[in-house]
């Protein structure tokens, strides 16, 4: 990474619509909520917004439409100090997300309508070549389109930049896309569905990310939730216990609090462990807040939960 800085995102923004209810609602039934929030979300653009908040240097690629959910988008990356490559679209409305909260555990299921962000493609990621080519880090998940993702990847990781890929959704991905991670990094049920069978024990842990490094990637960061998460790499396997910050209330954006707060440690020289801390530390305390993008931590935040750790 020497003569390189900085973090470049390719992701999508969805105006997160959350709802605290006691279940989910069968068909046809109508459920009484017990809270609702309406806030920045998206798994890039909360990457995106949780880097920058750690201390990382942070450009952000996507769409939005030229509606009331763009202009909040574009107001949260000034706030957090993300530098905004987003394309303001007509006609398209931005995206939106359905999220279902359980009131007792804090768990919750999504349903995401990526609406602008849809229709990124490899035209998005051919207009910022040059921040891309000199990025320390690259970044992408699965929320766009995945030859967008893919033609990044290959961008950033010929151009020499660190490569982190968050397959995330869950889908079937081409075993090409492994070459391209420096780091790949899905949570349980992500990694389950990419290796065929569940993630429910350390072994299993272990089994899965070693089937993710035979297919090439480069290092392997199983997010375990409240287990911490595991990293593997070839001669290096550990296990990182997660933290405690106060009373779990949202886990929504915990694994974009992790992913931001790992490749801003990763862009300033962590060594991998060492950024997988950091980034544990941050979902720790972001699951103490509700919503996505307005839960993560500042670095002083970061840092003080380090140091009483």
């Amino acid at each position: 990474m020497s003569g390189k800085s900085g973090i470049v995102i390719l992701g999508i923004f969805a105006a997160d619509t959350a709802y605290k209810a006691k279940r989910l609602p069968h068909i046809a039934e109508t459920l009484m909520g017990s809270g609702f929030t309406l806030g920045p979300g998206g798994k890039g653009s909360n990457q995106a917004i949780a880097a920058a908040k750690a201390g990382g240097k942070v450009t952000f690629i996507s769409r939005v439409g030229n509606d009331p959910f763009g202009e909040m988008a574009l107001a949260a990356y000034a706030a957090a100090g993300v530098k905004a490559n987003v394309m303001k679209m007509e006609g398209v409305s931005t995206g939106a997300a359905f999220i279902f909260v359980d009131e007792v555990s804090g768990d919750n299921a999504i349903i995401v309508a990526p609406g602008a962000a849809g229709l990124i493609g490899i035209d998005d990621v051919d207009a910022n070549r040059v921040e891309i080519e000199n990025a320390a880090i690259f970044m992408t998940q699965l929320e766009q389109p995945l030859e967008a993702a893919m033609h990044g990847l290959s961008m950033a990781k010929k151009a020499g930049a660190t490569t982190i890929f968050n397959p995330a959704p869950a889908h079937a991905i081409p075993d090409s896309i492994y070459g391209l991670c420096d780091f790949i990094v899905p949570n349980e049920v992500e990694a389950a569905e990419l290796v065929g069978h569940p993630i429910e024990t350390d072994e299993q842990a272990r089994a899965a990310a070693c089937a993710l490094l035979d297919r090439g990637a480069q290092a392997v960061i199983i997010t375990l939730g409240a287990r911490g998460a595991y990293y593997h790499t070839t001669g290096q396997s550990e296990f990182i216990p997660a933290f405690s910050a106060g009373n779990v209330i949202d886990t929504t954006g915990a694994g974009d609090a992790f992913l931001g707060a790992f490749a801003t440690a990763v862009s300033e020289g962590f060594a991998p462990v060492e950024a997988v801390r950091f980034g544990c530390a941050t979902a720790a305390i972001a699951v103490t807040r509700p919503g996505t993008a307005p839960a993560m931590p500042s670095r002083a935040d970061i840092n003080a939960l380090l140091r009483s750790s």
